[in-house]
């Protein structure tokens, strides 16, 4: 099945060039199809702050010949999201989508209570679980963190993630919050080969960082996918600010995600902070299976944020 019609490799792609090496992830950047709508769900639901808003820096993703976009950046912690609008509207969400589905890519939010965070969630209409049976906890061999999945209003995956101590990074544990939301913890892709990924990510000056397994009756009700099998290779940048990056191989693999657009909805993308020796910035590219990456020399877009 094509969901998105003949697929083949998209005329952006390109391999990274070994002269970018990636410092920290900026931010994650997604297409939605209302931007007053997903602002307030962001904030009202997850507890993100609107830090700007203005015209979307075309450069940031190649201009594409489809008009004017509109981006409202957001923050949770120390993480940022962009909510991205194009005058002319894309595809939606594909209605029938699964987390070993190419096209899968989520945000996971840090969280200092489950329960709370899950309660707070719940208020707020609009969402598709993803999970069955509410949040799981995943076995010892998976680290023993609590997890629930869920889509926002426009279709997009997101996942909160609760991690005991002695597990995630140190930052979830420091400190009190008003909220039970803490910050973006990674970005998950779904991938068809492991070596592959990491080959690609590591040129780009990644470092793998945890390996594990993810099978069993947990994993299976998290991904509300029967039989659930996912090799899960976690990345780090060079710098210990911003999220991480979790490569998700599920076993079999799932559908490839076609040719896209940058206005269709499903369309996500991350940013990079990366130190260039040469070559003209930003660059947008993307990995084998179509995720798509803009390699920055410093903040872009609306916030205009230094790096």
């Amino acid at each position: 099945m094509k969901v998105f019609g003949i697929a083949r490799r998209p005329p952006e792609v390109d391999a990274p060039h070994p002269q970018f090496q990636v410092r920290r992830i900026l931010r994650i950047s997604r297409v939605v199809s209302d931007l007053g709508r997903a602002a307030a769900f962001y904030r009202d639901a997850l507890g993100f702050r609107i830090i700007a808003q203005g015209p979307l820096n075309q450069a940031t993703i190649l201009d594409s010949g489809l008009g004017d976009a509109e981006e409202v950046v957001m923050r949770l912690g120390a993480q940022d999201v962009a909510l991205v609008r194009y005058t002319a509207h894309g595809r939606p969400y594909p209605p029938v989508s699964r987390a070993d589905d190419m096209w899968f890519q989520h945000l996971a939010i840090a969280v200092n209570d489950m329960e709370a965070a899950y309660a707070h969630l719940s208020l707020h209409p609009g969402w598709r679980s993803i999970s069955e049976a509410g949040p799981q906890m995943l076995p010892p061999s998976n680290g023993s963190v609590r997890a629930f999945k869920f889509r926002d209003l426009d279709g997009h995956p997101l996942e909160l993630i609760w991690f005991p101590p002695g597990q995630g990074r140190p930052v979830w544990h420091q400190g009190m919050s008003a909220t039970p939301f803490l910050g973006i913890d990674h970005s998950a892709l779904s991938i068809a080969s492991t070596a592959r990924g990491v080959d690609f990510y590591r040129a780009l000056g990644f470092r793998v960082s945890d390996r594990s397994l993810n099978r069993g009756p947990a994993q299976a009700r998290l991904d509300g996918l029967p039989g659930a099998t996912v090799r899960v290779t976690a990345l780090r940048p060079e710098s210990e600010r911003g999220p991480g990056l979790e490569l998700l191989c599920y076993h079999p693999s799932g559908r490839p995600a076609g040719v896209t657009r940058p206005n269709d909805i499903v369309t996500d993308w991350l940013t990079l902070r990366v130190n260039p020796s040469s070559g003209d910035l930003p660059r947008a590219v993307r990995d084998p299976d179509g995720h798509r990456l803009v390699l920055a020399d410093q903040g872009v877009g609306a916030s205009g944020l230094p790096a």
